[in-house]
């Protein structure tokens, strides 16, 4: 039996924000709630389990001895082997589970626009409010868990060393990626579930195709392709970050060659590059990576915090 463990409530200082989830086997553990007390203690609770379904409270101070102190509650449930195949084929969309914490087992699952694809029926929830516990109108508590599909996307030009070091960091993180290259040959025969192989002749056209707010990082075989990649990408709107692999000097070198074709000096400004952290001086392909990834997500957190801003100020 596997058993699927879900924050439901966070309160205060905690490991783990609501929606992280673990799956526990009597011999395996994948994913994480936190760590620490916490997690062996909901590890032994799920391996031991024999109901349906358990929901607890957990003090972290007192009754763990965590020194964050807050108070996290968590779902155990049965994991549903048939939802859960419907959640990998929707993992570049968003949904929602709905899950009875009282009573008689319950599950369904929505999609986007709050249409019901699987499960059984479930009462009507808010789909504004992120991974929550609601009641219905009987007073009984439900599990309203956002699965949401990764905002953040990178269209990434270039198969070389440094571009499979950048997909091979990616794997585990929250984003989707077009992995573009012209050499078909480039590219390994297998590659991360958040990753899609662009192997094109005419990589340019993959600019256009992105979706609003995607990032871009162009580091291919061929300067002249970098520059007209460079061109394409700030001729479009829409663009939430781009990065050009290289030094100060090819960086001056491609302003003033785009100031020449009349790009907007704003756009030229925006355009990052050398790419990386700062003080990272090492330039072998898996220390790009780690430093390009770890700029990425400052990026793409920030973008997430002004977007949310956004939405509650809609609100």
């Amino acid at each position: 039996m596997e058993v699927l463990v879900t924050v439901a409530i966070a309160e205060g200082s905690v490991p783990r924000e609501p929606g992280a989830k673990m799956l526990v086997s009597a011999n395996e553990v994948s994913g994480t709630i936190g760590g620490g007390h916490l997690e062996l203690r909901a590890i032994d609770i799920a391996r031991t389990m024999r109901a349906k379904r358990h929901f607890e409270r957990f003090a972290l101070g007192p009754g763990l001895g965590q020194c964050c102190g807050g108070v996290v509650y968590l779902l155990f449930e049965q994991a549903d082997a048939a939802q859960a195949a419907l959640l990998r084929e929707r993992a570049r969309e968003d949904s929602w589970r709905v899950v009875a914490i009282d009573g008689v087992p319950e599950a369904a699952l929505f999609d986007a626009a709050g249409a019901q694809i699987a499960g059984s029926p479930a009462p009507a929830f808010a789909r504004n409010r992120g991974t929550h516990v609601m009641q219905d109108a009987d007073g009984r508590r439900w599990l309203v868990d956002a699965v949401m599909a990764p905002r953040a996307h990178l269209v990434l030009f270039g198969a070389g060393h440094v571009g499979a070091a950048i997909v091979r960091a990616l794997a585990d993180l929250p984003c989707t990626v077009s992995w573009v290259d012209e050499r078909d040959d480039m590219f390994p025969a297998v590659v991360p579930a958040n990753v899609t192989v662009e192997a094109t002749d005419t990589p340019e056209a993959l600019v256009a195709a992105a979706p609003e707010g995607a990032s871009f990082l162009v580091m291919t075989h061929s300067h002249a392709l970098d520059q007209r990649l460079a061109e394409a990408i700030m001729a479009r709107p829409g663009v939430g970050w781009f990065g050009l692999i290289g030094s100060h000097t090819k960086r001056k070198q491609f302003e003033h060659r785009l100031r020449d074709r009349g790009v907007d000096p704003a756009r030229i400004e925006a355009m990052v590059c050398p790419i990386g952290l700062p003080g990272i001086s090492n330039k072998a392909p898996a220390v790009i990576a780690a430093s390009v990834c770890a700029q990425l997500l400052g990026v793409w957190e920030a973008q997430e915090a002004a977007l949310h801003k956004i939405e509650q100020e809609r609100t």
